[in-house]
């Protein structure tokens, strides 16, 4: 799976913005496997493998802490999360609140030619899936995701939805919504989009709401049958 940083492991950081370099860097090791849930991250270490004083470190942990991804514990040290059910339940109910709510102003807002085409790659990327390739997918779903909020127009509710992506994803790359749910979360996608197309605000929230109840299902299942490695 394509990491959504894009930073290699070891690379060195460069005198600008060094807390939000980390951070990026930091936050794909989490949600790409590279540091597994449960292992503990050295802060000391962090600081000499890349060059920068405690300070970065420091800012950049406590970012990573506030979005869940990890967690200190008193006299124990700082340790990748674990993610629970509970995790699960709060994510994808902040998710229905935005999404809900974006995708009824999208299906007012969004240009015809837009929806045509992530209609378009959607379809592609369940041919794709079929085939073995499922990154296609993946990225469709991102876009999709990502675009009906940003249509809205309104930041607050972008950097609401960009604040819970990174556990979305996670979650995804240990399991969750993984590649037999493919078919069933392409459908939805295409009952949305479709809906958007018509102008039906209706239609479209109560497909978004089907979509994001059945990715709460679909992931409590995973984690139940241990699909999720945590």
């Amino acid at each position: 799976m394509t990491s959504p940083a894009g930073v290699r492991h070891g690379q060195s950081l460069v005198v600008e913005s060094i807390a939000e370099q980390l951070y990026r860097i930091l936050c794909e090791r989490i949600t790409t496997g590279g540091y597994a849930p449960g292992s503990r991250l050295d802060p000391q270490a962090i600081a000499k493998e890349f060059g920068v004083s405690r300070t970065p470190v420091r800012d950049t942990l406590s970012r990573l802490e506030h979005d869940r991804l990890i967690e200190t514990r008193p006299r124990s040290g700082t340790f990748v999360t674990r993610p629970s059910r509970q995790d699960v339940h709060e994510v994808c109910q902040v998710r229905k609140g935005l999404e809900w709510l974006a995708t009824g102003v999208a299906a007012e807002k969004m240009p015809s030619n837009q929806i045509a085409d992530l209609r378009a790659e959607a379809v592609a990327a369940l041919e794709s899936a079929e085939k073995g390739d499922y990154e296609p997918f993946f990225l469709s779903d991102t876009r999709i995701h990502r675009e009906i909020v940003a249509v809205t127009g309104n930041s607050r509710l972008v950097s609401a939805r960009e604040s819970v992506e990174p556990f979305v994803y996670w979650l995804r790359v240990l399991g969750a919504t993984g590649r037999h749910r493919l078919a069933g979360s392409t459908r939805r996608h295409l009952e949305i989009l479709d809906a958007m197309a018509a102008r039906d605000v209706n239609a479209a929230r109560a497909a978004a709401e089907t979509h994001l109840v059945e990715v709460e299902e679909w992931t409590l299942e995973d984690m139940a049958s241990h699909a999720i490695v945590t």
